[in-house]
């Protein structure tokens, strides 16, 4: 990790490189930021009377979008609504992103690393706004569990596999 925070990976295999250059695989967050947050407490404050224990629906979707041949912007994009027995207590729907660079990867290590590892290193901040989403809109914070993106992404690739299709997972986790 560097001073400002940002996380760096190196996958070279510290071999000499001829004439100074840079062919070993390398990737890293270069920035991370929330594009979009909404809010609802359409309830309030009657909602914060409510007793039942309510239902709480999470909703999570991985996109990504290519800036350059190097960087290509990772969104993790979580909906949740929470209702009880008399109606919506709260909705919060989050997208929170990264720019990530990747430079010497194959198409396949380039595939799981945008679909699987950078949502795994997004997730944590993203959970933290939530949690200060919902406790800002007058209810306990909201901890979301832990989510292997990378089982996800294996299980989706089979399952895509299985169905014939040669193309990797795109989205929805």
């Amino acid at each position: 990790m560097s001073d400002d925070g940002t996380i760096i990976t190196d996958l070279g295999l510290d071999a000499p490189q001829p004439n100074g250059a840079d062919t070993g695989p390398a990737v890293g967050i270069i920035n991370q930021y929330i594009k979009d947050l909404s809010v609802e407490n359409p309830n309030a404050p009657e909602s914060f009377q409510w007793t039942d224990t309510p239902q709480i629906d999470v909703q999570f979707n991985i996109g990504a979008r290519e800036m350059s041949e190097e960087v290509s912007e990772i969104e993790l994009k979580i909906s949740i609504n929470s209702k009880g027995p008399a109606g919506t207590q709260f909705i919060v729907e989050l997208a929170y992103c990264g720019l990530v660079g990747m430079r010497n990867l194959d198409d396949q290590s380039k595939h799981a690393f945008t679909y699987a590892e950078a949502p795994r290193l997004l997730f944590p901040f993203a959970r933290n706004v939530i949690a200060n989403a919902v406790r800002d809109a007058g209810f306990q914070p909201l901890l979301l569990e832990p989510i292997d993106f990378n089982g996800i992404y294996v299980a989706q690739l089979a399952a895509q596999q299985g169905e014939g299709a040669g193309a990797p997972p795109m989205g929805e986790a």
